[in-house]
């Protein structure tokens, strides 16, 4: 009875410190925006690890991961204090605290399932991006080094890679010689077989001048193997598109016809 007691009281100071809190924020005594900034490094530890590069792919450079980060978990503390409030003038109780911070986090979680969606539904536009980069990259390789052909190719770039390339040459300049910078930007970026693509490069820039013409004819092959498979895909998705338009008209007009055979029946019931 008395741990019973103890654990109710704790219930108790816990729903009074998040209705003290929310007085707080709504009367600005708290800054939210600087709550939650102060705050970033345990709002990181639930932070979707593909999150920056489905906003990459999303908005381009144009957008902050970070800032659109924080957003969510501004708008996910909002709606759960809003939510308290009302719970306020119905009975506050901890299962409601619960199902107002559950609902919460639901909105938060929304706009990473959007982007998610987005990329899916663009998936083959996204990962189209890195063979045909890759080419350009192949051809820069004939005149100049790996390092350099980056770095050269860097103009031309898709928006969407600009950021991991320039981490990608900053840690080769930095004296980084290992697979690592390369990894990294393929972890960065997870459009289809940007792995192996990362180590063939690697190995390319590793390789012996002897050798350079072997190797680079192998990393061609498998950047043409992978324009191959992007452009199959593409047809796929347009025939796909194509049988559902004409599922949909013959469905139309199968129930088009229906109708008219009803109507002509009931017609010939009123006659």
């Amino acid at each position: 009875m008395q741990m019973w007691g103890l654990s109710n009281m704790y219930i108790e100071i816990l729903i009074i410190g998040i209705i003290i809190f929310t007085i707080m924020v709504a009367s600005g005594a708290i800054n939210l925006n600087k709550f939650v900034i102060d705050n970033e490094a345990l709002f990181r530890k639930i932070k979707e690890s593909d999150w920056d590069f489905l906003v990459k792919a999303r908005y381009g450079n144009n957008s902050s991961p970070d800032v659109l980060y924080n957003k969510r978990v501004k708008e996910w503390i909002l709606i759960s204090l809003i939510l308290i409030v009302v719970f306020l003038f119905t009975g506050i109780s901890i299962v409601k605290i619960v199902i107002a911070f559950a609902i919460g986090y639901g909105a938060f979680k929304l706009k990473y399932l959007d982007l998610k969606s987005y990329y899916k539904r663009h998936i083959q536009i996204i990962d189209a991006m890195l063979p045909h980069y890759l080419k350009n990259i192949e051809i820069l390789i004939q005149h100049y080094t790996v390092p350099v052909a980056i770095g050269k190719s860097m103009e031309e770039a898709p928006e969407i890679f600009k950021d991991g390339l320039q981490d990608l040459i900053d840690a080769i300049n930095s004296g980084d010689g290992s697979i690592n910078p390369y990894m990294d930007f393929a972890k960065k970026y997870p459009v289809r077989d940007s792995m192996r693509m990362m180590r063939l490069l690697y190995r390319l820039s590793l390789g012996r001048q002897e050798n350079k013409q072997e190797q680079l004819v192998a990393f061609s092959k498998s950047i043409s193997s992978l324009q191959q498979k992007a452009r199959e895909t593409k047809y796929k998705l347009r025939l796909e598109k194509m049988e559902g338009m004409t599922m949909k008209m013959l469905i139309t007009t199968g129930i088009g016809v229906m109708i008219l055979l009803i109507l002509a029946v009931l017609q010939m019931i009123d006659i």
